[in-house]
């Protein structure tokens, strides 16, 4: 009989209280997905390109996992006690049936294990297939084909999964269920309101809105412009002033509710007493919802700057080459084509030609070998801004400037589809590599390139025209030229004395690529490589490194996203219904004076809107600036040249989220609906 009771009891808590076993459901699966990251194929392949890099994300995920662990378990407390206040007239009963404080411990430990175990059966299954799912998925778009399809199952995963789930909800029920197996029959048998709070004037409540609000423009102000970001001490007030400010909106926000009660229409049904369940609620759990807002806002900002910075890293460099062929003896580029020929290798390249990069031979006066004074004192006459300083800043410094043979970067243009430049021996364009410069910059200096301004490279008269030239030299980062001058092949042979660097660049045939992905034709042409000793970059580093900062950004802020949602509004979600069951009474009174069901609902609904829209709305409107903020901190020059589009996509991850907020305030009011109906039959006096 015992054991039947604790099964019939587990299963009415699942069923009753969907929300919050939904929501464990989710969190294994978040908690399996991450521990499971280097089982992936993405993953997998990434160890071969960047292994050092993705050890060190390896490392931190221990941390997310401890992190995880430490806010589901207020998830967990406050959903089980949810479970506990709901059935506590029961537990009263069984007590009063003779049933002893130890078996009514015993009974409902057993029965949040039984829950806990129904959960990881579901949950870790879902959470494999999900996972194996996205693997598929992500080697799909990116094309690995390289390493084929693993099964993506790790054990240890599951392992760690199940002992964190476990550990917190066993110490999160033995503290709940110790102490309601301590409390007096007739406090279980009896709904306990909550205390009546001080009502304080309402300049008061209005006073912290005003501070909230202040606060939290100062906090954002801050890390917009990056000076939260500049040590550790501005970066910890921009925190505390976030966190006050917060806590201090939501304790005022009651002003603003009594001003809707006093202005609204109070002809509609249950008008006044609906914004005063709000109003009462928001003063008992003003603190509850400024942490879920918070967290709320954490979860929009992480999912929408993540989402942002992982298709800003995806699109930020357009690829023109395959491979690069380096460290080329006596700058011989015919052995290397008669190594390729040997091997039969060569006919599997469209386009292999070569790159010279070189230095001014002409002269050693470094400091004055190249003076555009021309264009400093342009730029210093345009309208100050932070592109203006940075070019002036940078520009005094490239007074020996690498260059560049027009002929190999025209071979460069045609492989990209690009226009080819048309040089004079007295004419030089100007090459900055993408990775140092943004399209504000980009357009500041074309617009002085657009007069032909005069420079001098070892005192000789030379005009730069055309625009600003970014398309990589190489494949990868070998090179890397913050600034150099693209010059005619006499004037480059001339300045550079005939002593530079050549390297061979390579594109693949499209017919190498037509059965298969590019990156599998690059793996496959590699192990060829491999055995005629050449040296070699191939598009795979840098697509291996764009991949591990999109994976980095993806997985981990798409992880934290998920837990901090789930966690803010299962709490919001429990909260609500706890409260409304200490309201049970009020309920009843409205019932007695003739209320029917669906008033009441329509009511309840009315009010989850509220104390779910409140928090939820503070955080939306917050997200917009926090994602900005992230932004201008960890996002890289050149991706914040895209930052308007990065907004927008950030604005559309945001509303997607709120989306999912109506779904759990559907789910919510389902709930509530549920516990109403039990009120609507007469109350039985014990």
């Amino acid at each position: 009989m015992f054991f039947k009771l604790i099964f019939r009891n587990s299963k009415r808590n699942r069923r009753e209280n969907g929300l919050f076993f939904a929501s464990l459901l989710i969190a294994i699966i978040a908690f399996y997905i991450i521990l499971s990251l280097d089982n992936q194929d993405v993953m997998i392949f990434l160890k071969q390109m960047e292994s050092n890099a993705v050890g060190k994300l390896m490392t931190i995920i221990p941390a997310f996992y401890g992190m995880a662990l430490f806010i589901l378990f207020f998830l967990i407390y406050y959903g089980s006690k949810y479970q506990l206040e709901r059935h506590k007239h029961g537990f009263g009963v069984y007590l009063m049936m003779g049933m002893s404080r130890t078996k009514l411990f015993l009974m409902l430990l057993a029965e949040d294990f039984r829950n806990s175990i129904v959960s990881l059966i579901i949950g870790l299954p879902a959470a494999v297939l999900l996972s194996e799912l996205i693997s598929l998925i992500t080697a799909r778009l990116v094309g690995l084909g390289i390493v084929g399809h693993q099964i993506s199952f790790s054990f240890n995963a599951v392992m760690w999964t199940a002992i964190g789930f476990i550990l917190i909800k066993f110490i999160a029920f033995l503290i709940l269920s110790g102490k309601i197996s301590r409390k007096e029959i007739g406090s279980l048998l009896v709904e306990t309101p909550d205390g009546v709070k001080v009502q304080k004037p309402a300049f008061v409540y209005a006073l912290s809105i005003l501070i909230g609000i202040l606060c939290l423009a100062i906090a954002y102000i801050l890390a917009i412009r990056g000076e939260a970001w500049l040590n550790l001490k501005n970066m910890g007030l921009t925190i505390i002033l976030g966190i006050f400010g917060t806590f201090s909106f939501f304790y005022g926000i009651r002003f603003i509710i009594d001003l809707v009660v006093k202005n609204g229409k109070g002809n509609r049904q249950l008008y006044v007493f609906n914004f005063r369940q709000i109003q009462e609620t928001v003063i008992h759990r003003s603190g509850t919802l400024a942490i879920c807002s918070m967290l709320i806002l954490a979860a929009l900002c992480c999912f929408g700057a993540g989402v942002a910075i992982t298709r800003s890293y995806g699109e930020s460099e357009a690829h023109v080459l395959d491979y690069t062929f380096k460290n080329i003896e006596n700058n011989d580029t015919e052995a290397v084509r008669q190594i390729l020929e040997d091997n039969n290798l060569d006919v599997r390249f469209s386009d292999l030609f070569e790159m010279k990069v070189g230095h001014i031979e002409t002269t050693k006066d470094y400091d004055n070998a190249f003076q555009m004074e021309t264009v400093m004192s342009a730029l210093r006459d345009m309208q100050p801004s932070d592109d203006r300083d940075v070019l002036l800043s940078n520009f005094k410094y490239d007074t020996y400037p690498y260059l560049i043979s027009l002929s190999s970067y025209n071979e460069l243009l045609t492989s990209a589809g690009l226009p080819n430049l048309e040089l004079n021996t007295d004419e030089a364009a100007v090459y900055m590599d993408s990775a140092y410069t943004v399209y504000g910059r980009k357009k500041l200096l074309n617009s002085i390139l657009d007069t032909n301004p005069l420079v001098y490279l070892d005192g000789k008269e030379l005009y730069l025209t055309g625009t600003v030239q970014t398309t990589n030299l190489v494949t990868d980062r070998s090179i890397t030229l913050s600034f150099a001058l693209i010059l005619s092949d006499d004037a480059f042979e001339y300045y550079t004395q005939g002593e530079y660097s050549i390297y061979l660049n390579g594109v693949l045939k499209k017919s190498e690529t037509e059965n298969t992905s590019l990156m599998s034709a690059i793996s496959d042409m590699n192990k060829e490589l491999r055995k005629t000793g050449l040296s070699y970059e191939s598009y795979l580093q840098n697509m291996g490194r764009q991949l591990f900062y999109m994976v980095a950004a993806s997985y981990i802020t798409i992880y934290l996203a998920i837990i901090f949602l789930i966690i803010a509004n299962t709490i919001i979600g429990v909260q609500f219904l706890i409260s409304q069951q200490k309201a049970g009474k009020r309920y009843r009174t409205l019932i007695h004076l003739g209320a029917e069901y669906a008033t009441i609902c329509k009511s309840s609904g009315k009010q989850i809107n509220w104390y779910f829209g409140i928090p939820t709305a503070v955080a939306a409107f917050s997200s917009l600036f926090g994602v900005r903020a992230l932004f201008t901190g960890i996002v890289s020059s050149r991706a914040r040249s895209n930052l308007n589009e990065m907004m927008i996509v950030s604005a559309a991850m945001i509303l997607a989220l709120c989306v999912i907020e109506c779904i759990y305030i559907a789910v919510v009011k389902r709930s509530s609906d549920r516990y109403l109906l039990t009120l609507m039959v007469p109350e039985r006096e014990e």
